[in-house]
């Protein structure tokens, strides 16, 4: 996985630093609050949601247990259709191969639906090294790349940002990418809108090559889909000559039946709507309709690492939706940059230590940005059970070793032989309860816990003595 936000401090310190910021979190809890609250609406209308939510869950599972076969099947299905596939097994070998496709049309410039993907891997930041621009075309991704800054929401990348902020921006900054804005730019949503559409109609008529990533492909068909909201993705998918899509193996799914759940599903989950306004369709190319060329960049990236874990594997269950970010507590006062990855909230805390490991203090911290209340898997569309993730990414992040680990593996040791020993126990507990008044409030080495809570004070006997004295 792309290191494009490392650097950054662990989960603590940037989650620290982010909950002092007060404009920050009113711009997190007005946002999250009302896409929770329309989400929670648009799904209610569902009687049926439980069964679709088992339906989405099961045939992802089936798909994860297959996914070679599944994929081969895809690699046939998209060739035979006219489009050429290109397998990428870590994000170097996916950069080059785009970069290659790019140059290989003399273009300079590409424009680029929203893909997740596609950050994941620093496309934008490999393109750019070559003196190939890259134009994102959705909106919040276009007022992220204006403002030089960092996505911190899976569907509103710009989240993080008000509409001051975002005229500012395009004031600003947009003359530098093209058509500028208007002098008079106000803060009105339509405004801003209308900005956004007459600078980027330019290079949606002027690009040669599209760069996309896939909600869904179809393995018996070939066919790859984009859902959006805006229509800059069907601009992109259908104007250029030239279409190069970068995917996870994992959002391969066998049939085109399946799609009726997941069309169902991740609308509502993601922008509270019934469904999408654009949902783009394509299988390979079409004489005089579409791009001319297709090329497919089937991404790993640390993905099938994540299939061998059986609990963990869960994660590539994943739509992304983004519901659990809007209902996740600890996502809504530290925000998405806090993360240092892509993936940010419930679901990034879980994917991006097992794409790129738990090396580094960021991945390591991130399945603790948790209070494993539980809210997440209550709202997910395919019920990947996240604090069970969580947990178990914790128990291996323990096992890594380190002074810390290595001062609780042997606490935990000396406990275990303190129980198995019943005799040792009791003389314990009477020496602790004797000693109770001579103990410190912060005993070295528990600051970790200590600085957040007060220990437990000790009876002045243990149970076993009470327990003789009263009911023996």
């Amino acid at each position: 996985m792309s290191g494009t936000f490392l650097g950054m401090p662990a989960f603590p310190e940037a989650a620290a630093e982010a909950v002092a910021d007060p404009v920050l979190r009113a711009n997190l809890r007005h946002a999250t609050h009302t896409i929770r609250d329309k989400r929670a609406r648009a799904v209610a209308e569902l009687d049926d949601w439980a069964l679709l939510r088992e339906a989405g869950k099961r045939i992802k599972d089936r798909t994860l247990r297959h996914l070679d076969t599944y994929l081969v099947e895809l690699e046939a299905a998209v060739t035979a259709a006219g489009g050429t596939v290109h397998w990428a097994a870590d994000a170097g070998e996916a950069n080059r191969i785009v970069t290659d496709l790019v140059k290989a049309t003399g273009e300079r410039e590409v424009v680029k639906v929203k893909s997740m993907a596609t950050q994941e891997i620093g496309l934008n930041e490999a393109l750019a090294a070559e003196g190939i621009a890259a134009y994102e075309t959705d909106l919040a991704e276009l007022i992220v790349q204006l403002g030089e800054d960092r996505p911190s929401h899976i569907l509103v990348p710009a989240i993080h940002r008000n509409r001051g902020e975002i005229r500012d921006i395009f004031r600003d900054r947009m003359a530098r990418w093209g058509r500028p804005a208007p002098e008079d730019l106000t803060d009105a949503p339509a405004d801003l809108a209308e900005a956004a559409r007459l600078h980027l109609r330019e290079k949606f008529l002027s690009a040669k090559v599209g760069i996309s990533g896939a909600n869904f492909m179809v393995a018996e068909t070939g066919t790859l889909v984009v859902v959006e909201s805006e229509g800059n993705g069907r601009m992109c998918l259908t104007l250029p000559e030239t279409l190069i899509s970068v995917v996870g193996i994992e959002k391969v799914v066998p049939t085109w039946r399946d799609l009726e759940v997941f069309l169902q599903t991740l609308p509502r989950s993601s922008t509270a709507e019934r469904m999408n306004p654009y949902t783009s369709m394509w299988t390979g190319t079409t004489d005089a309709d579409g791009p001319a060329a297709f090329h497919l960049v089937l991404l790993d990236n640390g993905r099938t690492a994540a299939l061998a874990d059986e609990v963990g594997r869960q994660a590539l269950r994943c739509i992304r939706c983004s519901a659990c970010l809007n209902v996740c507590p600890v996502y809504e006062r530290a925000g998405g940059h806090a993360y240092g990855s892509v993936y940010p909230g419930p679901i990034g805390a879980i994917l991006t230590p097992q794409l790129r490991g738990t090396a580094s203090d960021i991945d390591a911290s991130l399945p603790y940005a948790s209070s494993l209340c539980g809210a997440c898997y209550e709202v997910c569309p395919v019920a990947i059970d996240i604090p069970e993730v969580l947990v178990h990414l914790r128990g291996k992040v323990a096992g890594q070793g380190g002074k810390g680990h290595r001062l609780e593996r042997a606490a935990v040791r000396a406990a275990t032989w303190l129980l198995d020993h019943p005799t040792a126990l009791a003389a314990g507990e009477r020496l602790a309860s004797a000693t109770r008044k001579a103990h410190p409030a912060r005993p070295p080495g528990a600051g970790a816990w200590t600085d957040g809570r007060d220990l437990p004070e000790l009876p002045e006997r243990s149970f076993r003595d009470w327990w003789r004295k009263n009911r023996a």
